[in-house]
């Protein structure tokens, strides 16, 4: 009798370890595949830019700095080769298009080019598809770490050496409040 119940605590532990680790694998992959959704949609951005700064250096030739810290910021954004890289790349990204958006209101003619307003829709829809698909990502991402934290799947995690991933944040830059001046 003694070993019956042992023999069947031993066959429930292992069906538990093998369900928590199944279930780990499986919300890794989701967060993997939520990155790889971003991913896409940061690389679709980053193809819209150099169109973008064609168009606006006709009308703004002498405005060399806003146009090469977009070209700089694309750059690096296209040649992040981790996660977080690629994060802080694009956060610097948005705030130079930022500028470059606010630029073109100096320009009636610029803004009037159906070029440039074609472009600037192309990256707006761009932006909110990163937008929706970094919340995705990170409701993954807390999933996953929610996981990897609670008793008892955190006994598994470590075994197994599951790591923790990086949420997309905001960056500090980001969250200022803009100053609007009349």
């Amino acid at each position: 009798m003694g070993w019956t119940i042992l023999l069947v605590v031993v066959v429930l532990l292992v069906l538990y370890f093998i369900t928590a680790y199944n279930g780990l694998v499986n919300l890794r992959n989701m967060v993997k595949d939520q990155w790889a959704q971003v991913d896409v949609l940061l690389k679709r951005r980053a193809d819209l830019i150099p169109n973008l700064v064609e168009t606006v250096k006709g009308y703004a030739a002498h405005e060399k700095d806003t146009l090469e810290a977009v070209i700089n910021a694309r750059n690096k954004a296209v040649s992040a080769t981790t996660s977080e890289e690629e994060m802080k790349a694009n956060g610097e990204l948005t705030g130079a298009l930022n500028r470059l958006f606010a630029l073109a209101e100096s320009y009636p003619e610029l803004k009037a080019n159906t070029n440039f307003i074609d472009l600037q829709n192309n990256l707006k829809e761009a932006e909110d598809k990163i937008s929706y698909a970094r919340q995705f990502y990170n409701d993954a991402v807390l999933k996953y770490k929610n996981k990897l934290e609670m008793f008892p799947s955190n006994i598994v995690a470590s075994m197994f050496g599951f790591k923790p991933e990086a949420f997309f944040e905001v960056s500090e830059k980001d969250k200022e409040v803009p100053q609007v001046k009349f």
